[in-house]
């Protein structure tokens, strides 16, 4: 993502700058010495205005990096002190000190930034299930991000059932199993997503489960204990399906679900399903009126994204068969319609959404979809016509890949890829160049082979560093995997890409629907994970009614999120605009939109109740003169020529009643 005024900083690494052993040495001396100046200059200020100084340093130089300076006011300036900033920026010694080291010892190559501790973060022994997706959300709402795991043995044909899983944080990281207490369900589950299926504030759950089984939803008593719904709440039809989505496809306000299906599993053909919600939680079928009909073969995968830049949810599937890969057009009301002319694939197992280039629309990657297996790198005009650039991801090798995500793993903001591999070599990290062009970089994940289905990216640890999280499955020791992020932190604000117009209106009731585009420093099935989006609005004219006030934005699909202004007394000049803090404590406002509330009904009717009156007659007088500027309403000029004035008295009395 661009920083705040379109520019990119990328931190200075020791190594990066073609400098010899004897230079590095010269160099990482003269630091010492600077350390102390920059130490003692900055130990008042803020957090940030230190780590610029420190990074940027004199001429542009190389000067020591964030955890150096930091480690440096730890041990010399304050010994003991042991919190160096307030929750949002904080850091851990631990993650001080690899950082420091790293940071002295890593000339001529890249850090080894993300160091795999599954061991003493996960619980022992670390469950051997066969997990097939994982999602990341604050489910008992304690402030820190949580994981469930959907678990289901059998590639073609089932295994045994396997309990789904859910790790508690503690908020620094390390996880308990809490599933039976929390969840208890076991089944063949190929996917799980969260989501406020009713309304009330927390995350419920659903399940995608294979061999023609029913998904499971499960709600959420507000503290991170599911009961399970599906009989009551879901149509009783049984699926074999890879994955359910979460996203408000109709613009009514709640969560509906879009959901894959095979035959009598994954592999087979069969009919994708749209469920719409009543509000409630309670979902109705309604794929024969809103989905193109229709089998569809071998279904891996399904993701949410607005691809034409209109505010509804689009979505895209994925299919190992050659050319079985979908992408449907909403039409704005959640009726779906099959987009042709998108390039074709084949053996494909993921779809991910991304502004890779930072045009501010949604690109794709499509995992082993490409031309013999290798990924299929989709660029987005802004409309939803895509192209292939697949040619931009280097190298771009035939591997047995599964999983993907965009992240910004070195905080330039501009969104980097990383790859989930199943067999030898680990997953794979490439760094973009700002303008969608992915290069593979070495020694930045530490490297362990195994059998990676799916990932995710998220600060699991509170500390501002994106971390990983890998779902382990259908060979090796089927260990899920989590790896810590010793290298920068999140400094960069969300991006709120575009904010719904409203329209002008005569309604007075409301309430204003207002949709806005946000995307930040990680990608996901649910977009963004974001701290707070709050629509903040304040009634212009009448000059201060009521000043600013806000309502919460819920989250309404990958990147979309949705909120309601009430309604407004017709005259009303409504300006609003929104703001978005993400967990890192990143905070970014987003420009300030205007519409007017004016009444249509009988001419003189001013106040819009259905009568001409008295209350009219005061508010024209009260009105008197020429009209304020555009885009000020003016209700009293019911003549139009710019002033209120004896015509428009006149007006107002011959419509009396």
């Amino acid at each position: 993502m661009m920083a705040a005024g379109g520019g990119h900083r990328r931190e200075i690494r020791p190594g990066q700058s073609g400098q010899g052993c004897a230079g590095a040495f010269i160099g990482k001396l003269f630091s010492i010495f600077y350390l102390r100046y920059v130490a003692t200059a900055c130990y008042s200020k803020t957090y940030s205005t230190c780590r610029r100084q420190a990074v940027v340093g004199a001429a542009g130089h190389y000067t020591p990096t964030m955890d150096v300076l930091l480690l440096y006011r730890h041990y010399f300036t304050q010994v003991g002190r042991r919190k160096m900033f307030r929750r949002h920026s904080s850091i851990s010694s631990r993650l001080v000190l690899t950082g420091a080291m790293t940071s002295l010892l890593s000339a001529g190559t890249h850090a080894q930034q993300f160091i795999e501790e599954s061991a003493s973060r996960f619980p022992s022994p670390n469950p051997t299930d066969y997990t097939n997706q994982l999602t990341i959300g604050d489910i008992d709402a304690d402030g820190d991000l949580d994981l469930i795991f959907a678990n289901g043995a059998g590639f073609s044909s089932p295994g045994a059932a396997q309990p789904q899983r859910v790790y508690i944080n503690n908020g620094s990281g390390v996880f308990t199993d809490e599933s039976a207490a929390r969840l208890g369900f076991s089944g063949w589950c190929r996917g799980v997503e969260l989501g406020d299926i009713d309304d009330d504030g927390d995350l419920d759950l659903i399940f995608a489960q294979d061999f023609n089984k029913l998904p499971h939803l499960f709600a959420n008593d507000g503290n991170g204990f599911f009961t399970d719904v599906t009989a009551a709440q879901l149509p009783n039809i049984t699926l074999s399906s890879s994955r359910a989505q979460f996203g408000d496809v109709d613009n009514d306000g709640d969560l509906d679900i879009y959901i894959t299906s095979g035959s009598t599993n994954r592999f087979g053909c069969g009919q994708y399903r749209l469920y719409l919600n009543d509000g409630s939680g309670f979902f109705t079928d309604v794929t024969a009126t809103h989905l193109p009909i229709g089998a569809v073969c071998s279904n891996m995968d399904c993701i949410f994204g607005d691809i034409d830049g209109d505010f509804d949810l689009d979505v895209k599937t994925a299919s190992t068969g050659s050319n079985s890969s979908r992408l449907y057009r909403n039409d704005g009301t959640g009726v779906f319609s099959l987009v042709t002319t998108i390039p074709g694939d084949s053996s494909c197992y993921s779809y991910d959404f991304g502004d890779m280039d930072g045009d501010g629309d949604l690109d794709l990657i499509g995992i082993n979809a490409g031309t013999g297996s290798t990924e299929l790198l989709l660029r987005n005009d802004g409309t939803g016509s895509f192209t292939n650039v697949s040619g931009q991801i280097s190298p771009n090798t035939s591997l047995d890949d599964n999983d993907s995500k965009f992240f910004d793993y070195d905080n330039d903001g501009d969104l980097d890829l990383i790859i989930a591999r199943l067999g030898s070599g680990g997953e794979r990290i490439y760094n973009n160049d700002g303008h969608g062009n992915f290069t593979q970089v070495a020694g930045v994940i530490q490297i362990i082979s195994d059998s990676s289905l799916d990932l995710m990216v998220a600060d699991l640890t509170n500390d501002g560093r994106l971390d990983i999280v890998t779902a382990q499955g259908e060979s090796g020791n089927f260990q899920n995997r989590i790896y810590i992020n010793n290298g920068p932190a999140d400094t960069i604000p969300p991006a709120i890409q575009r904010t719904e117009q409203a329209p002008d209106t005569a309604d007075t009731k409301g309430p204003y629907v207002i949709r806005t585009v946000i995307y930040d420093s990680v990608t996901s099935d649910r977009g963004p994970f974001l701290d707070d989006v709050t629509l903040n609005y304040v009634i212009a004219i009448p000059a201060g009614l009521g000043g600013v006030q806000q309502v919460p934005m819920k989250w309404a699909g990958n990147s979309l999120w949705r909120g309601e202004i009430p309604g407004q007394p017709s005259g009303s000049l409504v300006e609003y605009y929104v703001t978005a803090t993400d967990f890192a404590g990143n905070s970014k406002t987003g420009p300030i939109l205007t519409f007017t509330v004016t009444c249509s009904g009988t001419v003189g009717d001013i106040d819009c109740n259905g009568i001409v009156n008295i209350f009219d007659l005061l508010a024209l007088i009260a009105a008197w003169g020429p009209c304020p500027p555009p885009p000020a309403p003016c209700s009293a000029d019911l003549d139009g020529d710019g002033s209120v004035g004896i015509l428009d008295l006149l007006t107002l009395l011959a419509n009396w009643g």
